[in-house]
């Protein structure tokens, strides 16, 4: 299992277009992929998961990845999310 702090830092947070660039990634993996914030824990190959987060710009989040790929499935959610899941802001 891979655990590590982020932060959200497009401008709009962890919002529908994002949510769904994030699941269409998350989906490609057989590791089980979950945001945490706070108390709350979501399946980010859910879309309603994700958007239940209520995760704004600036929001730190736990992210967890375990299964046989999570190596590869880190990476990829990781790099999305430090490129903005390629929003220009």
């Amino acid at each position: 299992m891979i655990e590590e702090r982020i932060t959200l830092i497009n401008k709009l947070g962890l919002h529908i277009r994002a949510s769904n660039v994030l699941v269409n990634t998350c989906q490609r993996f057989n590791s089980k992929i979950e945001l945490i914030r706070s108390d709350k824990t979501a399946d980010a190959k859910s879309i309603m998961n994700l958007m239940l987060l209520g995760a704004p710009c600036g929001t730190e989040l736990t992210l967890r990845v375990e299964g046989d790929d999570e190596q590869a499935a880190f990476g990829a959610v990781k790099a999305l999310i430090h490129n903005r899941f390629g929003e220009s802001e």
